[in-house]
């Protein structure tokens, strides 16, 4: 007879009070982006690890062959394997994701934290600013980037990077406009300490810490926008394996191969839900230990 069972006691309760421990503290969606990130990351770094076939490789007696044990997301019209090409364009896609959002953020440093310490007449000019940007859908701006300069993804970049800094920076803004008469700032300034050493000690830190939740948030975000850029034919030139550039690729085949358009939709998706679910972790997180 057993320890446990001599005390009377039996190790399921004490796994399951571990397992509902730990999913109160990370939920389960959480852990499912977490792992679904985790999963791209590696594609993005260490495609070779993950794809099955070259994704350049052209094989035409196997084109547009539906998904089989042989070619998991199936293949595309040159007879390229459709699921080392979403693995292969991991990369691209991230770059563009990742790049745009700090890219985003900079400007909307520049912005928002100028309007909400430079005074009336900067903050005037500097609201006007944002003003005028936010009335171009992102898109529509991005488009007018791209149209102007040519797709690439440093295009692309800067393009989506430009139609989300509106939105950080009203957001930075109001956080700096609050922060800046908090007990904590004026106690600096009565110490006489100079104004760089307030930003970079108390108002910044303070004012992204918000940020970070809508950081993650504008990855998957920025994603789906250069993606619909891609799908308009404003995206990377082929025979790139950018997944936006897969859906522009696989739309005059819409209806006799649905895989080219699903399976690079899908890996958009699940990177968008996850950056999603992990943003909204994230803040749920922050405002609870702030609480």
């Amino acid at each position: 007879m057993s320890t446990s069972a001599l005390s009377g006691t039996t190790t399921g309760p004490r796994v399951g009070d571990r397992l509902a421990r730990l999913t109160s503290v990370v939920p389960v969606t959480a852990t499912l982006s977490i792992l679904v990130l985790a999963f791209f990351t590696v594609a993005a770094f260490w495609p070779g690890l993950l794809a099955t076939h070259s994704p350049y490789a052209i094989d035409l007696k196997n084109a547009l062959q539906a998904p089989s044990p042989a070619h998991w997301f199936g293949t595309d019209a040159s007879g390229r394997d459709l699921y080392s090409r979403v693995i292969q364009g991991t990369r691209e896609s991230l770059a563009i994701g990742l790049g745009a959002t700090l890219l985003g953020m900079v400007i909307a440093l520049v912005l928002g934290v100028g309007a909400g310490l430079g005074g009336r007449v900067a903050d005037g000019v500097l609201s006007r600013v944002v003003e005028v940007l936010f009335a171009f859908p992102v898109l529509l701006l991005a488009m007018l980037f791209v149209t102007i300069y040519g797709p690439s993804v440093q295009t692309l970049i800067i393009a989506v990077g430009l139609g989300s800094a509106p939105g950080y920076a009203r957001m930075i803004r109001g956080q700096v406009l609050q922060i800046r008469t908090s007990g904590y700032v004026q106690a600096a300034h009565a110490l006489g300490h100079g104004t760089a050493r307030i930003l970079g000690q108390h108002i910044l830190p303070n004012a992204l810490r918000p940020l970070v939740a809508v950081i993650t948030l504008g990855v998957g975000q920025a994603i789906v926008w250069a993606s619909g850029l891609a799908f308009l034919g404003l995206g990377v030139a082929p025979p790139s394996p950018e997944w936006g550039a897969l859906l522009e690729a696989g739309r005059p085949f819409i209806t006799a191969a649905w895989w080219l358009e699903i399976m690079p939709g899908l890996a958009i998706l699940a990177i968008a839900l996850s950056a999603t679910c992990l943003g909204h972790f994230i803040a749920s997180s922050l405002e609870g230990h702030h609480a």
